[in-house]
């Protein structure tokens, strides 16, 4: 049976149009930034057809002179769990930011409690800096992620 452009395409048929890209890119037939654009687009692609798309306008090339693309999945496996890994390591620091800020917090409450007065909220110097280092990482940690898929 024919492969029909309204066909849904597997993970290994987009492999072999990446590297169809790639030995394009490598004789100097895309840009960088049209190569990086068409792999962006490859891996949205569900379709024959949108395959088609991204090579329409380059020669044809003969995938059975290309090496094989090893499978992806170990890849793929070994990236979820580094996600998993950092994002706890992310949920931790957190976790020890807020307890530091809550036990700051309980000190300054009583010695506010027991004292005249009560002292210069002095426990936003301990929790501001740190706080903003670990939004920084946050932010630009989920966006690394994401350039990543």
């Amino acid at each position: 049976m024919a492969a029909g452009p309204e066909m849904r395409a597997s993970d290994g048929d987009r492999d072999k149009v990446a590297s169809v890209l790639r030995e394009h890119y490598a004789q100097g037939r895309l840009t960088t930034e049209e190569f990086d654009e068409r792999l962006e687009q490859l891996y949205t692609s569900k379709t024959y057809g949108e395959l088609a798309v991204l090579t329409s306008d380059l020669p044809d090339v003969d995938l059975r002179l290309l090496p094989e693309v090893p499978s992806r999945a170990p890849e793929r496996a070994r990236a979820g769990a580094g996600k998993e890994a950092g994002n706890k390591k992310l949920s931790e620091a957190w976790a020890v930011w807020a307890m530091a800020s809550g036990v700051n917090w309980m000190i300054w409450l009583i010695i506010g409690l027991t004292g005249d007065d009560f002292p210069y909220p002095w426990p936003l110097w301990v929790m501001g800096p740190w706080g903003v280092v670990l939004l920084v990482s946050t932010i630009a940690g989920g966006q690394g992620r994401e350039k990543n898929r």
